[in-house]
């Protein structure tokens, strides 16, 4: 496992603490309160990610007829992870997680938890390397087969508009027409004044920076692609299971496409 400093604060702890779990130290902490300091509404941004993650799984699950998922930057484990959600639906599903936080890869055995029938697996990789992704995804998945590359929140940490691009790309170039891949995106034309001030103070402490997006960046990220309804729209708006649920003030861009 990697060392890491529990001083310096990272991302996926910060997130943590956001969602009230437990998972985090000190600077974490500190910097999760300053962050929200700025823009009091993340929470509801960080819970509607979450709440998106699962209504997407659970759509390409249960409607699309999706087996096979991989999930980058899945963050430590809650509740409602990717495989929880999909073998609800269907038991057999196989799930491939990504993240490259020793934190989480500590915690990579509640993501392990599969059901009999179907399989879970944990690569310790980075986004921006596809290649190694698809190259350990294999020894789970079958890519020829469709799959579902999930990239929820996690693009905001590729700051140029181009890789980001290539990166969905390439994931997607290994799966067969019929796969999908899903996007949530923190938005920066929504609260835009009190969203990019919380960035901004993010980014004055953690390795990984964030970039904000506006509908248009975000909806680039879906080139080539065919958006299912509604589209790309605000994470909340996509197909959500109640109006409180839609009413959330969360500053998030989603959407689910298919390859053709």
């Amino acid at each position: 496992m990697s060392e890491f400093d529990s001083s310096v604060p990272h991302i996926a702890r910060v997130y943590d603490y956001w969602l009230g779990g437990k998972d985090n130290f000190a600077a974490d902490r500190e910097l999760g309160e300053r962050t929200l300091q700025a823009y009091p509404n993340l929470v509801f941004s960080v819970r509607a990610n979450r709440a998106f993650l699962a209504r997407t799984v659970r759509f390409l699950t249960a409607d699309m007829g999706i087996r096979q998922f991989v999930d980058i930057g899945t963050g430590i484990p809650t509740a409602n992870n990717t495989h929880q959600v999909a073998q609800r639906v269907a038991p057999d599903c196989r799930i491939v997680y990504v993240d490259n936080d020793p934190i989480v890869l500590s915690h990579a055995r509640a993501l392990l938890a599969s059901s009999p029938e179907g399989a879970c697996a944990y690569i310790d990789a980075d986004l921006r390397d596809p290649e190694k992704i698809l190259a350990e995804a294999a020894h789970t998945l079958d890519f020829t087969k469709p799959v579902a590359v999930m990239l929820i929140a996690v693009l905001q940490f590729v700051g140029d508009d181009a890789e980001a691009s290539g990166i969905v790309n390439r994931l997607m170039d290994a799966c067969v027409p019929g796969s999908f891949v899903t996007i949530s995106h923190p938005a920066s034309d929504i609260d835009a004044e009190q969203h990019t001030e919380m960035v901004r103070r993010l980014n004055q402490d953690v390795a990984e920076k964030a970039t904000l997006r506006d509908r248009a960046g975000v909806a680039r990220l879906f080139d080539g692609f065919e958006l299912v309804e509604p589209g790309m729209v605000r994470a909340v708006k996509w197909r959500p299971d109640t109006d409180l649920e839609a009413a959330s003030p969360a500053v998030l861009w989603g959407g689910v496409a298919a390859k053709p």
